[in-house]
């Protein structure tokens, strides 16, 4: 009887967490982008709340994905950076907002290219779940696209209309990573 008390959680447990957690991730991407997109043009009041608001929510997602694979012996290295490099971000939009939509376009663009590769990063050590190539493919992209928006900044009328497209697709490959999950149960892919 010991021996099921003590037995460590299935390999779907952390599968199943993770599920939730993303599926969270793009209903909140897809709603944040919406919003955005109907104020891209400016940058006003609830634009720069938007702004800030979202590496707030990538820093309470990355401490729940850390609670998560604590409890499953996973890794959390990367997510510890994940947290810093969002709460920074969050902190400079906050500052950028005041300057103007170039500089939105910066600290979002330096966010982009260091998150990419922190996602790509934890999406290969997890592999071994299943339904990470999307996450892995999410990294890179996000990658190139923060190096995107660093460059448009320096161009005359810049809009915050390409962060909300790139909320929502970074919130499209969540939902494709959750779908995997939950047909792999956990099982590579």
């Amino acid at each position: 009887m010991d021996t099921l008390i003590d037995t460590p959680p299935t390999r779907t447990a952390v599968p199943r967490a993770l599920r939730k957690l993303y599926l969270v991730r793009f209903a909140f991407a897809a709603a944040w982008a919406a919003l955005l997109f109907t104020t891209a043009d400016t940058l006003g009041p609830l634009s720069a709340t938007l702004l800030v608001i979202y590496p707030l929510f990538d820093v309470a997602c990355a401490v729940v994905d850390v609670r998560s694979a604590r409890t499953h012996a996973g890794p959390v290295r990367h997510l510890y950076l994940n947290i810093a490099l969002s709460a920074l971000t969050g902190a400079g939009l906050a500052v950028a907002a005041t300057s103007g939509i170039p500089a939105v376009l910066r600290i979002w663009g330096v966010w982009a290219v260091t998150a990419g590769l922190v996602q790509l990063a934890v999406g290969v050590s997890r592999r071994q779940l299943g339904g990470q190539w999307a996450m892995i493919a999410s990294g890179g992209i996000s990658t190139l696209a923060g190096a995107s928006f660093f460059a448009q900044a320096g161009q005359d009328g810049t809009t915050l209309t390409n962060l909300a497209g790139y909320a929502f697709l970074g919130g499209v490959f969540f939902l494709v990573s959750a779908l995997r999950l939950g047909r792999t149960g956990g099982t590579p892919t």
